[in-house]
C-alpha cells in the first residue's frame, strides 16, 4: 500500500509512482527492451567518443564542433537520465519510482530536451555563418561568443522547465499512482492529480509553443538563407561542398523534431487513454537523437572520421 503524507492539511503526497511500460504489451517487454539496451549501447558509445576526439585533438576545437560537444553531452544526459530505468522496467519488473526521483526526473529530460533544441539553433547559426558571411565567421563566432552561446542555452532549458517539477510538486494526488510511460513525463504525472491543473497544462503548452516553433522557425529561417547563399555560388563543387556541411545537422534536426511532432500530434489527437503507440513515440523521441547522432556525425564529417581513424590505425590509412 502507498504511504501517504498529508502536507499543509490540504496536500497529499504519494510515497511513490509506477512506471507501466508499454501498454498492451507486459508480456513482450523482454523483447522490446533488446532494440531499446541497443541504441543505449550505441548513444553512450557514441557520444562518449564523440567526446573524446573533440576533447583531445586540437583541429577539432572549432565552434562547430563545441556545438556538437554540447549535443553529444546533452544526449548523454538524456540516454542516462531514461534508458537505465526503461531497462530495469523491461527486465525485472521495477516499476515503483519515488515520487521525488520522479520530479527529478522530469526536471533532467524536459531540461535536456529544452537544450538540445537550443543546441540545434546555435549549430544552425554557426552553418549560417560559416557559409553566407564565411570571411568573417573567426571573428564572429570567437570563443567568447561560443561560450555565451552555449551558456545561454542551458540557461533557457533551465528557467523554461524548472517550473514542471515544481508545478507537478504542488499538485495532490488520491487516485491512481500508475503512470502510463517508462519515464516520467511532465503531463502523464499531472494527468494522475485530483486538483485543478489548468495553469500546469497551459504553461507546458506555452513552452511547446516557444521551443517548438521558436526553433523550428529559427532555423528554417537561417537554411532558407543558406539555400539562397549557396544557389549564387559560381560552381557546382563549391555548391556541393556548402550541402555537405549541413547534411549532418540536417539529419539531426529531423531525427530530434520528427519524432517529437509525431508524439505531440499523438498525444493531443490520439485517444484519451494510454496506448503501445502513445509510448512507444513518447520513446523514440528520447532514444533517436542520442543514439543516431553520433553516428550521423561521424559518418558525414570528415574532420572527425580523420581523427577517429588516426587513432584506430597509426598508418593512418585515408579514411576518405
Amino acid at each position: 500500500m502507498i504511504t501517504m503524507i498529508l502536507l499543509n492539511n490540504s496536500y497529499l503526497f504519494p510515497h511513490s509512482f509506477f512506471l507501466a511500460g508499454i501498454p498492451g504489451l507486459t508480456a513482450v517487454h523482454i523483447w522490446i527492451s533488446l532494440p531499446f539496451c541497443f541504441m543505449f549501447l550505441l548513444a553512450v558509445t557514441g557520444n562518449g567518443v564523440l567526446l573524446f576526439l573533440i576533447r583531445t585533438e586540437r583541429c577539432l576545437h572549432q565552434p562547430m564542433f563545441f556545438f556538437l560537444a554540447m549535443l553529444s553531452f546533452v544526449d548523454l544526459v538524456l540516454s542516462l537520465s531514461t534508458l537505465p530505468k526503461m531497462l530495469a522496467i523491461f527486465w525485472f519488473g521495477a516499476t515503483a519510482i519515488s515520487f521525488h526521483s520522479c520530479l527529478s526526473q522530469m526536471f533532467f529530460i524536459h531540461a535536456f530536451s529544452a537544450m538540445e533544441s537550443g543546441v540545434l539553433v546555435a549549430m544552425a547559426l554557426d552553418r549560417f555563418v560559416a557559409i553566407c558571411n564565411p570571411l568573417r565567421y573567426a571573428t564572429i563566432l570567437t570563443p567568447v561568443v561560443v561560450a555565451k552561446i552555449g551558456g545561454l542555452v542551458v540557461l533557457r532549458g533551465v528557467v523554461l522547465t524548472i517550473s514542471f517539477p515544481s508545478l507537478a510538486h504542488r499538485l495532490p494526488y488520491c487516485g491512481s499512482h500508475t503512470i502510463a510511460y517508462t519515464y516520467c513525463e511532465h503531463m502523464a504525472v499531472v494527468k494522475l492529480a485530483c486538483g485543478a491543473t489548468t495553469v500546469d497544462n497551459l504553461y507546458a503548452f506555452a513552452v511547446a509553443i516557444f521551443l517548438g516553433v521558436g526553433d523550428v522557425s529559427f532555423i528554417a529561417y537561417t537554411y532558407w538563407q543558406i539555400v539562397k547563399t549557396v544557389t549564387h555560388f559560381p560552381s557546382s563543387e563549391a555548391r556541393a561542398k556548402a550541402g555537405s556541411t549541413c547534411t549532418a545537422h540536417v539529419c539531426v534536426i529531423l531525427f530530434f523534431y520528427g519524432p517529437g511532432f509525431l508524439s505531440v500530434v499523438i498525444q493531443r489527437f490520439g485517444p484519451p487513454t494510454a496506448s503501445a503507440a502513445k509510448v512507444i513515440f513518447a520513446n523514440l523521441y528520447l532514444l533517436f537523437p542520442p543514439a543516431l547522432d553520433p553516428i550521423v556525425y561521424g559518418v558525414k564529417t570528415k574532420q572527425i572520421r580523420e581523427q577517429l581513424f588516426k587513432i584506430l590505425t597509426p598508418k593512418g590509412i585515408d579514411p576518405t
